[in-house]
């Protein structure tokens, strides 16, 4: 691709170099004709026949008029001459470059209008063709991932707003009850200050996880990169989160051999395969085991989660990774999350030079992690 690009900006410049040596070259032949013309007689003879036969004079005085008007100053006309010569050149060159200008500037004009129309330019002008399309097209991608990015932040704007909305409506109420019956009984008190806690914490955690989100999309986040004990570390996370699993009978199975390593950022990682388990928990059926397993597959580690739960279609298994999304089972019920985790998991991966996905089938959903090897 490369060499044909060269090979056609060689083109168009040997042209340019072909027009102004040819324009050079009949300049020259046309300053020797008039050297001929002036300085062996023939522009005199020439002059001579014209003011006969033209304007009617005789021979003696047509000779006469010769001599004094235009013999003495043959030197000047044939400076007059050539001078006239190569303002025609200057123009001719002059003009093919303007034209290659006008056709540049137009094709810009048509960068700068946004039409969606291809830019066209003559035959010669085809390196300058593909390069303004090439930045049309650009540009045309750049604005349309700025209205991406737009649309995006405004609905993170509008489910951060529904979702502070729905706890922190709760916290208010429970709070407004406490203020308009102060004489209300103290177990109903007590529960009425636990129900608008337990909100607030959960607004806490909402914003955190916003705000943590943020400044992994914003680049913020630096890694700090050492071996990682994966099967301790795995081991520690279903031991933290056995109380929320034991809510719903289910409990984590390992399936890994116990000196499996990685190299990354240990907290990160446990961030993210907490944050994994967390969304299985959620979504799994009651009494349920949750299987974790992991080994290395061609110089990686790959962690699978899996569990027993209804089915994700297929259409939304990318989207759980997206900010904000939660599906409706667990939107009704208190194990629903912020809708953050996921999507805090992928950009912790993906920091991590790996991938995230998941699969579902025949009443099995499993979450799919691929780091890099200790090698990689």
């Amino acid at each position: 691709m490369k060499t044909n690009r060269k090979d056609e900006y060689w083109a168009f410049q040997l042209k340019l170099m072909r027009r102004v040596c040819g324009s050079a070259a009949l300049s020259v032949l046309i300053v020797m004709g008039l050297y001929l013309l002036f300085w062996k007689r023939r522009m005199g003879d020439w002059i001579v026949w014209f003011l006969r036969n033209v304007l009617s004079m005789d021979h003696q005085a047509a000779y006469y008029f010769y001599s004094d008007h235009f013999r003495g100053n043959k030197d000047r006309f044939f400076i007059a001459a050539i001078l006239l010569v190569f303002a025609l050149l200057l123009w001719q060159i002059f003009h093919w470059m303007t034209r290659y200008f006008s056709e540049i500037n137009q094709g810009i004009e048509s960068l700068l209008a946004d039409d969606g129309t291809q830019i066209r330019l003559s035959k010669e002008m085809l390196p300058f063709e593909r390069k303004l399309n090439a930045v049309k097209r650009t540009l045309a991608e750049q604005k349309e991932e700025t209205a991406q990015a737009e649309r995006r932040k405004d609905e993170l704007v509008m489910y951060l707003a529904h979702d502070i909305r729905t706890p922190l409506t709760s916290v208010i109420g429970y709070l407004s009850l406490l203020e308009e019956e102060p004489d209300s009984p103290p177990e109903q008190r007590a529960k009425r200050v636990r129900i608008a806690l337990d909100k607030a914490y959960r607004l806490e955690t909402m914003m955190n996880e916003f705000f943590e989100i943020t400044r992994y999309n914003s680049q913020q986040i630096a890694l700090s990169r050492e071996p990682v004990d994966l099967y301790y570390l795995l081991v520690q996370l279903a031991d933290e989160l056995t109380p929320l699993l034991a809510e719903r009978g289910n409990w984590v199975v390992l399936k890994m051999d116990e000196d499996l390593t990685v190299r990354g950022d240990a907290e990160k990682l446990a961030r993210v395969f907490g944050n994994v388990l967390k969304n299985a928990a959620a979504y799994s059926d009651p009494h349920t085991e949750i299987t974790v397993s992991a080994g290395n597959v061609e110089g990686d580690v790959v962690i699978r989660f899996r569990n027993c739960g209804e089915d994700i279609p297929p259409e939304k298994l990318e989207a759980v990774f997206d900010k904000f999304c939660r599906l409706d089972q667990a939107r009704s019920t208190g194990t629903g999350g912020t809708g953050l985790g996921l999507a805090i998991a992928k950009e912790i991966v993906s920091l991590h030079g790996g991938i995230i996905r998941a699969f579902s089938g025949d009443h099995t959903v499993t979450f799919m992690v691929r780091l890099p090897g200790m090698e990689s």
